[in-house]
């Protein structure tokens, strides 16, 4: 079973910036589509970036512009860039694979890192 890591949260002020990390303990995310999902408090998950195995990207509404999805193959990590953070950014940020059959993922969630904004 892969296992998956993320981290790189913590607290930040808004307008800040930070780069979250996800590394795969095995089953190559090269020829994955990953994505970025987030979990506020009271709220369903929801989906923030993905990028495809030939390095398509895309992004939700809230996040265009502000946050920007990558990964290094070599090093089985997808990567968060977040700049311009918001208060209605903090979250519980997650990775993971999506399976392409009704919304469900390939591996089990990690813990995720958290992101909390000062205003």
């Amino acid at each position: 079973q892969v296992q998956l890591v993320e981290s790189g949260g913590g607290l930040v002020q808004a307008g800040g910036s930070l780069r979250l990390s996800c590394v795969a303990s095995s089953g190559s995310v090269s020829i994955r589509t990953m994505g970025w999902y987030r979990r506020a408090p009271g709220k369903q998950r929801e989906l923030v970036a993905r990028i495809t195995s030939g390095g398509e990207t895309i992004y939700g509404d809230s996040v265009k512009g502000r946050f920007t999805i990558s990964r290094d193959n070599a090093k089985n990590t997808v990567y968060l860039q977040i700049n311009s953070l918001k208060p209605e950014d903090a979250a519980v940020y997650f990775c993971n694979s999506p399976s392409g059959i009704g919304g469900t993922m390939l591996w089990k969630w990690g813990q995720g890192t958290q992101v909390t904004v000062s205003s």
